[in-house]
């Protein structure tokens, strides 16, 4: 069967059309940009005050140091401190914990993470000590 040029045209013009709406469809289907916040006019507006905080972790050199042992989480901090750790997933928003603490009379604070997938996870402490306010953010792996 040979076939003229006006049947391959539209052939090739249903083709084309099925390919944008297949593509239009999984758009619609797939989950939202996790790399995009919501709020980044809010955090845009409050850079100073993250930077002045984050500031304040280098100069008085009191950055935690941080242990990922298996089901927990350690956190160790140079003087009493009391806070909040935020636990984010860089790839996924959903997954998101924020999670409450206070140190011992070591200095450390335990965070469980049987509950944390496995992964690389961001974690953005804010604490006070000694009547200072205090923010660090550091990546670490779960594993």
């Amino acid at each position: 069967m040979e076939w003229n040029w006006g049947t391959k045209l539209v052939i090739g013009m249903g083709s084309f059309m099925t390919f944008i709406v297949v593509l239009a469809v999984m758009m619609f289907n797939s989950k939202p940009d996790a790399l995009v916040d919501n709020d980044y006019y809010e955090k845009g507006l409050n850079y100073n005050a993250d930077y002045n905080l984050k500031e304040q972790v280098k100069a008085d050199h009191a950055a935690p140091e941080i242990l990922v042992l298996p089901g927990e989480i350690l956190l160790t901090f140079k003087a009493a401190a009391e806070g909040k750790v935020k636990i984010v997933r860089p790839s996924d928003k959903r997954m998101d914990k924020v999670v409450n603490f206070k140190t011992d009379v070591e200095y450390r604070s335990v965070i469980p993470s049987k509950e944390i997938a496995k992964g690389r996870w961001k974690l953005i402490i804010t604490w006070n000590s000694a009547g200072k306010s205090y923010l660090d953010e550091q990546e670490v792996m779960v594993k």
